[in-house]
């Protein structure tokens, strides 16, 4: 088969395709990732080959707008208490208009989704896998008659609001039945001559089917197939430093804010030194995996702590006994994956619903940022520690991730839904 892979031009959302994509070219399949130009040479030092296509222009107008208040921008996108059930037709309504205007639109653009487009009908791809951001996936997918599926890296929340939203718009009355992410859709459509149609617009937003990696008892409602798989870690090339081949003498704990949340917005605000100079009497070694920007100066730093650039998770966390991070979906699902006790200090997209999620399962807990101290870290990280039930609890969701098919257990199934989805 001919397969094509998509993501926005963000490392991290792309990381999460790259164990799959390999699965797929090892069992025979041709496989080409289509992103913007900043992601080529992340797409192919990762073995795959890359597809330029459009243009960073909408992405970079997006982060010029955001500014430093990435925060604000995301305040309206409440995931964790409307995970059951909206607030309100307003707020629902409010969700949908800032993931279509502020999300979707700008992280994809219209010269990316014409490149895409032109790109499916020139090659002809049998099966689009797209991240679940990445919408001109699955319109070039629909272009050529291609089967096509999303590929999480989190709690599936643009769905389960997707879903609360189209229960309230029924009852809506029909003059006041407003759909931001499906009129945005309908009018790229007809830009190519495509029909839209109100299924074949709901089929581009839900994927013909999901392919999830998450712990099951993680998963929220959502309409449409869910096809499982395992969770394989992928953080770009690395090389493991000689003091990771020793087993720690005291409980080890990882310190990050992630890839993603560094290339973000960096945490220039957050007071590294003086948080880690305060657990300087905690019984543990700390691994803080920060850069310059972040901890400028390292000395005068207490000898139970360590401080790396970068260190591979996958590689880290199976010595540690918990972890510190801000949330972010490649540090959350490895930490999960290797069934690692968390301590998440969340505030964008769905991190705090994982930390929830996380802490309702006893597996975790949940730290707000406006509370991240001296004495609250210090505090939640002793509790972590001296509670053998966090640890049994976070070892049994390594367990569910663990128990699902691997990337290349899964080829198969993903070729007959091929068979059954693809048109033409």
């Amino acid at each position: 088969m001919r397969i094509l892979l998509t993501s926005f031009a963000h490392n991290t959302h792309y990381y999460n395709l790259v164990p799959l994509g390999w699965a797929l070219r090892a069992a025979g399949h041709e496989v080409r990732v289509a992103s913007q130009p900043s992601l080529t040479d992340t797409i192919t030092g990762s073995g795959l080959t890359a597809v330029p296509v459009g243009d960073d222009t909408a992405i970079i107008e997006l982060i010029t707008e955001i500014g430093d208040d990435i925060v604000r921008y995301q305040q309206g996108l409440d995931f964790v208490d409307t995970r059951d059930a909206p607030k309100s037709w307003e707020h629902a309504l409010g969700q949908q208009t800032i993931m279509s205007a502020l999300c979707f639109a700008p992280l994809n653009g219209d010269s990316t989704i014409d490149d895409m487009v032109a790109l499916a009908r020139s090659w002809r791809p049998d099966l689009v896998l797209w991240e679940p951001f990445t919408y001109a996936g699955p319109i070039a997918a629909h272009a050529v008659g291609a089967a096509h599926a999303r590929l999480l890296w989190g709690p599936d929340v643009v769905l389960n609001a997707r879903r609360q939203f189209t229960g309230l718009l029924a009852q809506r009355p029909a003059e006041e039945r407003e759909d931001p992410i499906a009129e945005w859709l309908t009018w790229t459509l007809e830009r190519h001559g495509l029909t839209a149609t109100e299924d074949v617009v709901e089929e581009l937003i839900t994927g013909q089917w999901t392919i999830d990696p998450s712990a099951p008892s993680q998963r929220l409602p959502v309409p449409g197939e869910v096809v499982p798989m395992r969770y394989v870690p992928y953080n770009g090339p690395s090389v493991l430093p000689d003091w990771l081949a020793e087993p720690p003498t005291r409980p080890r704990v990882c310190l990050t804010l992630g890839v993603s949340t560094r290339e973000t917005y960096g945490g220039d605000d957050v007071p590294f030194h003086e948080l880690l100079a305060g657990l300087a009497d905690l019984d543990a070694e700390i691994v803080a995996t920060l850069d310059t920007a972040q901890l400028p100066e390292a000395a005068g730093l207490p000898a139970n702590v360590r401080v790396v650039d970068f260190v591979p998770l996958d590689a880290l966390l199976p010595s540690c006994a918990a972890i510190v991070h801000h949330g972010g979906a490649g540090t959350c699902f490895t930490a999960t994956l290797h069934g690692v006790p968390q301590i998440v200090v969340a505030s964008l997209w769905d991190a705090p619903l994982k930390a929830r999620q996380l802490a309702e399962a006893g597996a975790g807990i949940e730290l707000a940022p406006g509370s991240l101290g001296v004495d609250t870290l210090r505090d939640a990280i002793a509790q972590v520690l001296e509670s053998p039930g966090a640890a049994e609890r976070a070892r049994r969701l390594g367990e569910e991730m663990r128990a699902a098919p691997t990337p290349a257990a899964l080829v198969p199934r993903l070729e007959q839904l091929t068979s059954v989805h693809r048109r033409g």
